[in-house]
């Protein structure tokens, strides 16, 4: 513990509030909320942990902490510095999935969508489905059941939804707001359990139908019949009513915590979300910081009701998430919470063990390199490749591993501005010299081990860049290859030799999933610049321009110069509006040189 650590224990306030742990570039690296900030904090530095916590408490050397008022404020107030800094140990929800919706739009003519993108608009949402099939399966049926609008933008004459009676056809015959209204109040009822009244209904018009010989009609009656049964009643739980619910319950064990989330949408059983993550707070606290977190940050609609654990503070909750929160002490209610508590315990049971191992082999492999290469451990490593044909689109990639394990939204790519030819030497330059000018000029932290794809050559350009012009000290290694194109060795030093690593240790498996990753992120990235046409991309990066407009561009003046010579009025009168005729036309004649991308995130 360093004196600056010492002295601020010494003078923490017994309030609530947040503490931000930081390590030595100043990076937060994680954030807590306590009722009592001296003691919580204090914990951190006095008696033994776990392996996990004992990491994090090493990389801390500085720290600092904001007063609130009340638990409520602190807990809202760690949900926003989380978002805001995303610290690397703060682990919850950062890998969850999201569920998918249905949600019909608030536009003039409604749609019935799926969508993953809870928002804060004019649609109403509903869900979440168990999966995007189950989703894509209602909707379907949805669609055959209620003509809402299909198409994305408006056509110019009806289309085949049209004549199978499942669309109004708004683009050609007027469909009153009316019209649309009751549809949406039809689904709307349909979804919050009136698919039995239209299931009896449509018993009733196959009857009827079959009554007077109309075996087609009734045959598809049948079918629609069929259909809701298949997707709308087949659950694997019910309760009496048609409350929607969430259900929580959680176990912990030596650091780890396993999360159960129990979806109940009309009184069944939809789906439940399984997490297990690492924490470093007390267990009751970090429950809550997770619900509140579930909601908050990953825009889950609120349901009805929360269904929580005894010795969850609810007070605390409900203030955070604005939602009824209840700790049932009876009846079915409090058997399904005892439910997701028996499913946590037995799914942590379950898989401690694997990811345990799977952990303490992944940081072993870190802690070995470093003594393996003399330095620190390597907690953040950034490995750069390059790959071009000939010359031919040359581009170049860095991934980031973390503690061992990819960090895929830290991933960069690059398009090669300055190098002409496969000069594979001129291309490490040029990509080492842009991200780490960017590194200082952000003032972002810089990595404990930077990996370059090749050999001496390779490691030399770098190293020039690096230490001549920017004055950067960073241990530099580099990855060799052998005639199968398969990691063969690790060259370290200077001038660089061979690092004695067996093939079949762990610090080797890590060496080769980094040098296997930043080459398949590269070898995509040059694919997707090769697979799209100078034309088509061109085209595709004019705001107002999707598909449609640019087949009709392209199929009017055959290419991207006659466009650039076009006037205005030639573009209008193929039916795009003038803002975006003008639009197409600066951008295209202020981008001739169609310059090249700058560093950007990975979209993987």
């Amino acid at each position: 513990m360093n004196s600056t650590i010492k002295e601020k224990l010494a003078v923490l306030p017994d309030q609530p509030g947040c503490y931000l742990m930081k390590d030595k570039h100043g990076t937060i690296i994680y954030v807590g909320k306590s009722k009592v900030l001296k003691n919580r904090v204090r914990s951190y530095f006095t008696g033994a942990h776990d392996g996990k916590t004992q990491r994090l408490v090493r990389e801390i050397v500085n720290f600092e902490y904001i007063v609130t008022t009340s638990e409520i404020e602190a807990l809202i107030l760690e949900m926003n510095l989380i978002k805001k800094y995303d610290p690397k140990y703060n682990v919850l929800l950062k890998d969850d999935k999201t569920y998918p919706y249905l949600k019909v739009t608030g536009e003039r003519h409604p749609r019935l969508i799926v969508t993953r993108n809870v928002k804060k608009d004019k649609g109403k949402y509903f869900g979440p489905y168990p999966n995007v099939i189950a989703a894509r399966e209602t909707k379907k049926l949805l669609d055959r059941l209620y003509p809402l609008r299909k198409c994305n933008t408006m056509p110019d004459r009806v289309c085949l939804y049209y004549h199978m009676h499942q669309c109004l056809g708004p683009c050609e015959y007027k469909v009153t707001k009316q019209t649309n209204d009751e549809i949406v109040q039809q689904i709307t009822s349909f979804l919050n359990g009136g698919h039995k009244e239209i299931k009896k209904d449509l018993k009733q018009k196959m009857l009827d139908a079959s009554e007077e010989l109309d075996f087609e009609r009734a045959k598809e009656l049948r079918d629609q019949i069929e259909h809701i049964e298949s997707v709308m009643e087949q659950q694997k739980m019910t309760m009496n009513d048609q409350v929607d619910r969430d259900i929580f319950g959680y176990s912990y064990d030596k650091g780890w915590m396993c999360v159960q989330v129990f979806f109940i949408r009309q009184g069944k059983l939809i789906e439940r979300d399984v997490s297990l993550f690492p924490f470093f707070d007390d267990p009751e606290e970090t429950f809550l910081s997770y619900i509140a977190r579930f909601y908050l940050h990953q825009n889950h609609p609120y349901p009805k009701q929360v269904l929580v654990p005894v010795a969850t503070n609810v007070d605390v909750l409900e203030g955070a998430i604005d939602t009824k929160v209840m700790i049932p002490m009876r009846g079915r209610k409090k058997e399904l919470v005892e439910l997701a508590m028996k499913n946590a315990k037995i799914s942590l049971e379950e898989k401690f063990a694997l990811i345990e191992r799977d952990e303490e082999r992944t940081i072993k492999a870190v802690e070995s390199l470093g003594e393996k290469l003399h330095i620190e451990t390597p907690h953040r490593i950034e490995a750069f490749d390059n790959s071009n044909i000939q010359g031919a689109d040359p581009v170049s990639a860095m991934v980031v591993f973390t503690d061992g394990r990819a960090d895929k939204k830290e991933y960069r790519k690059y398009k090669v501005r300055d190098v002409k030819g496969p000069d594979d030497y001129e291309t490490m330059r040029e990509v080492v010299r842009r991200r780490y000018q960017r590194v200082l000029k952000e003032d972002l932290p810089l990595p404990d081990l930077i990996v370059v794809d090749g050999g001496k050559g390779q490691m030399s350009a770098a190293l020039d860049v690096l230490e001549n012009e920017l004055g950067i000290d960073v241990p530099l290694c580099g990855l060799a290859k052998d005639d199968k194109h398969k990691t063969s060795e690790l060259l370290y030093g200077d001038p660089p030799s061979t690092v004695d690593l067996d093939r079949k240790s762990q610090e080797f498996y890590l060496v080769q999933r980094i040098q296997d990753e930043v080459h398949r992120f590269a070898i995509s990235f040059h694919r997707q610049l090769r697979g799209k046409g100078a034309i088509q991309s061109e085209l595709d990066e004019i705001p107002g321009v999707g598909q449609k407009r640019r087949r009709l561009l392209l199929r009017h003046f055959k290419s991207v110069t006659e466009i650039k010579e076009a006037d205005i009025q030639s573009i209008t009168k193929l039916g795009i509006p003038e803002p975006v005729a003008n639009t197409i036309l600066i951008h295209l004649n202020d981008n001739q040189d169609d310059p090249d991308e700058q560093e950007e995130p990975a979209e993987e």
